[in-house]
């Protein structure tokens, strides 16, 4: 018979459909959980707790430093299994009904600006050999579709269609969606797989984008090639694939596209979620009003 902590995995993967990053961080909190309760309240079982012990822990984990961000995420792994255990009649009553988040301050991500994008592209405008044809690329699809860094990582070849200028993504929870690719950028995809087309053994010939080794791209890679672009042209601290992603979606509410439409662009499952890049559109927003307005003459 599967344990609660086993069930509770199966429920992620199969009916949640979530990745297995997300299962795996879910679970791992779970399991820091258990090792606190049992140090601290001599109890191995944590189907049993009360909030009780669980605000000890948060206290505990306040007390190391561990930022409210981090806080609330691990209460979210364990406020997602006390709802299950619940659904499947192992408990009675959730202890983490009542519970509320803890306050996290604002944090707004800055886009990269149209002139930082320009002079990039100025900058790296007659790439030459695989290497910096599939780095320019790179820049280009996330500015110009918005995609997620495991998005793009995760392309495959198959899902890729010039014919008909889209490309097919697997999103989060597994959803799939199709993304138009602009005109503009169709002569790099077709420099890019002449290029990959020479590359000798490739290992993970399935994914779209891979090393000279012929394997797939890391996490780490693409966040490094992002950064030391960006770097020659922006003196912002954060320089990552999820700003160029906020960069996307903010040019675009700028020049007028409409939020639903954005919303489907980027993936997001409820408008709330593309809410968040509405900051800096209002702000352009604002500035016209300001010097249009005949009241402000």
């Amino acid at each position: 018979m599967k344990s609660n902590k086993e069930a509770f995995r199966d429920y992620l993967q199969l009916e949640k459909k979530y990745s297995a990053h997300t299962v795996n961080a879910y679970l791992k909190d779970i399991v820091f959980f258990e090792t606190f309760n049992k140090a601290h309240f001599e109890q191995d079982d944590i189907d049993k707790v009360n909030y009780g012990q669980i605000r000890s822990w948060i206290v505990s984990l306040v007390d190391e430093n561990i930022s409210n961000v981090s806080v609330n995420r691990k209460m979210a792994s364990l406020k997602a299994f006390y709802k299950f255990l619940l659904k499947i009649k192992q408990i009675e009553v959730n202890p983490m009904l009542k519970h509320k988040a803890l306050k996290v301050p604002k944090i707004i991500q800055i886009p990269f600006s149209e002139k930082e994008l320009v002079d990039l592209m100025q900058l790296v405008n007659s790439p030459v050999g695989f290497e910096e044809i599939r780095d320019k690329l790179i820049v280009d699809l996330f500015y110009t579709t918005g995609m997620r860094r495991a998005e793009l990582i995760n392309l495959m070849m198959c899902n890729v269609d010039l014919s008909s200028s889209v490309i097919k993504v697997l999103g989060k929870r597994n959803k799939e969606r199709l993304i138009p690719i602009l005109p503009i950028i169709i002569k790099q995809f077709d420099s890019y797989l002449s290029e990959r087309a020479s590359i000798e053994n490739i290992v993970d010939s399935g994914y779209f984008f891979i090393s000279k080794k012929g394997l797939k791209l890391s996490e780490s890679f693409v966040y490094r090639l992002i950064n030391s672009y960006f770097s020659k042209v922006s003196e912002k601290v954060k320089k990552s694939p999820h700003v160029l992603r906020h960069t996307f979606a903010t040019h675009l509410l700028n020049n007028g596209a409409d939020l639903n439409s954005v919303k489907e662009l980027l993936g997001h499952s409820s408008l709330a979620s593309t809410q968040v890049y509405t900051h800096n559109s209002l702000s352009e927003l604002k500035k016209v009003y300001t010097n249009a307005h005949p009241r402000n003459k």
